[in-house]
């Protein structure tokens, strides 16, 4: 009998270049950059080449690798039809779920074994086949909004970047300033990419079949939108709307906790100190209400009363608030509709797929794991029984 691990905790299934957690000192680095300093930095469109190629590009790289995002942004009509004949109640992740399937059907994305295994895929036919898909999948969002809001598509602006863009094409009635801009592009970077996890593991099983690319990212979509894993920062918003106010923070939490219950946005799997993402997030939390005058939303007031709780009761236990809890509270500030939290993170973790789907196919070997089996022996067939 082999050792079981559930979950394949702690179970080393890859080798990987594309980013690195020390959960102890709380570090996360992409290519050995620091988030921190990308955060500050960078943008998403350089933080994307850098995952999908291991170098930051050059000025002439970077304009390329924009202009082959921004080709793919305008959405074909046909699939702007398709949006249009599902349920305006529908979830978010399966509309996109289902749009990201389609795209091999809209573009040529191919994608073929034996010319893989023939090496002619160069690193500019991986860059393009990311860059479109990274291109289509905010406009996806973007414009699903404004249909099951009975609202016209909003073509993109070539002129302005993917966090820009992504404003434009949402919702013409949310004020963006230059620092909304700047925590939209600084949180597509903060969860483009963040080892193996659910989603990308799942990505890289998908890859390994020699799926198509969009079929891969599909795949990760579906993983991605249980409450476990991507949908945490919606489950943060709607546990504060239960809470009631920020007086009723520690009585609740204690309740919680009393049922072991989960607290959303709280603690993660990697980190035993802050999440360094939380961390940059909450500056931005900061600097988003110092341009508002310090008017601060009743929600936020409950927010910072829970994390102040939290702290209190389970910082010796290394939990402490993690990057849903703080990118929940900004968009729903910003204005983003709570239902498409998630759907944001998919946009920004598209990157980061697809790199492990670079490095998945450049030395694949199709994901096989065993299992202990606890069923029945041998038993006859009885006809009648």
């Amino acid at each position: 009998m082999t050792d079981y691990h559930p979950g394949l905790d702690g179970v080393i299934a890859t080798e990987s270049s594309i980013s690195d957690i020390d959960g102890d000192k709380g570090v996360l680095s992409y290519r050995g950059y620091s988030i921190e300093e990308l955060a500050e930095k960078s943008t998403f469109e350089e933080t994307a080449y850098l995952l999908l190629t291991g170098e930051l590009p050059t000025k002439t790289e970077l304009k390329d690798f924009t202009a082959k995002i921004n080709s793919r942004r305008d959405l074909p009509e046909g699939l702007i039809e398709l949006l249009k004949t599902l349920p305006k109640d529908s979830n978010p992740m399966d509309v996109i779920q289902l749009a990201v399937s389609s795209l091999g059907t809209f573009y040529p994305v191919k994608f073929d074994a034996e010319e893989l295994k023939a090496n002619k895929y160069t690193t500019e036919y991986y860059i393009d086949i990311s860059a479109g898909i990274i291109g289509s999948i905010g406009s996806i969002v973007a414009a699903w909004n404004r249909i099951k809001n009975n609202k016209a598509y909003i073509k993109p602006d070539d002129k302005l970047s993917y966090a820009e863009n992504f404003m434009h094409m949402l919702d013409d009635s949310i004020k963006v300033t230059p620092l909304i801009n700047r925590i939209i592009d600084a949180t597509l970077i903060l969860h483009a990419e963040h080892t193996i996890n659910a989603s990308t593991f799942t990505a890289m099983v998908t890859s390994s079949t020699l799926a198509s690319p969009t079929q891969v990212i599909a795949s990760a979509i579906g993983s991605l939108s249980g409450p476990l894993h991507g949908g945490a920062n919606q489950k943060v918003i709607l546990m504060l709307n239960e809470m009631g106010g920020k007086e009723n923070a520690k009585a609740w939490l204690d309740e919680r906790l009393s049922k072991k219950q989960v607290v959303w946005g709280m603690g993660h799997r990697e980190y035993s100190t802050k999440d360094p993402r939380a961390n940059i997030l909450t500056g931005m939390v900061k600097d988003l209400f110092k341009e508002q005058s310090g008017k601060v939303s009743e929600m936020f007031e409950t927010a910072m009363a829970l994390e102040e709780a939290c702290e209190e009761r389970l910082s010796k236990k290394g939990v402490y608030a993690n990057v849903d809890f703080y990118s929940g509270i900004l968009y729903k500030e910003i204005g983003i509709p709570v239902d498409l939290f998630t759907s944001l993170f998919a946009i920004s973790r598209t990157s980061g797929w697809l790199a492990h789907w670079i490095e998945q196919v450049g030395n694949n070997k199709i994901f096989r794991p065993t299992q202990n089996y606890k069923g029945y022996g041998n038993r006859e067939y009885s006809e009648n029984s």
